[in-house]
């Protein structure tokens, strides 16, 4: 099936305010519109659900989720051309609607995927480096993928966690509690 004859659907999948309600169409129209210029056709549906957890006080993310058929171009390799997409659509809006709401776009549940898969190898890591004893270095992340490992691990009670490296070399460190405080 070719680009042209996928059927898009994009969804804002969170509760918000009547001012976050109208950032959230604006990013709806600028995706779809960036989505058609690279011929992909497309309806909307509207669905109210979030799947990331934020900081204590961090804004709630307008999220839009895009379905349809063979969308994997939009994904990229290991999600890099949907962070550009995101991106692109973030300073669009910002620009158009003169205020910042955090936006996510999701292809497909592909950062929902990702995000539980993340949770699940950040619980493992962290048994792993309770038992043994010593750190262990995840491999490079995004920003957005090493945010969700501190959050996940930031009460644990065993483990804390440390970003290193620089540019996208940046990787997160698991380390038994004891010794980070030492």
């Amino acid at each position: 099936m070719g680009a042209e004859e996928a059927m898009v659907r994009v969804e804002p999948l969170v509760s918000m305010s009547k001012k976050e309600s109208d950032i959230a169409e604006v990013a709806k129209s600028v995706l779809e519109t960036l989505l058609n210029m690279m011929g992909m056709a497309g309806s909307t549906v509207s669905h109210i659900e979030s799947f990331i957890e934020g900081g204590e006080g961090a804004a709630a993310p307008v999220t839009l989720n895009v379905e349809g058929d063979d969308l994997g171009i939009l994904i990229g390799r290991r999600g890099q051309t949907l962070s550009s997409l995101q991106y692109i659509v973030r300073l669009i809006v910002g620009y158009q609607a003169e205020a910042w709401l955090p936006i996510i776009i999701d292809v497909k549940g592909y950062k929902q995927r990702r995000y539980e898969a993340l949770r699940a190898l950040a619980g493992r890591m962290a048994e792993q480096v309770k038992v043994r004893g010593a750190p262990f270095t995840l491999e490079p992340m995004s920003a957005f993928e090493r945010r969700i490992i501190h959050l996940t691990l930031a009460e644990h009670p065993d483990v804390t966690t440390q970003s290193t490296g620089e540019g996208e070399a940046r990787k997160v460190v698991i380390l038994p509690k004891e010794q980070a405080e030492a």
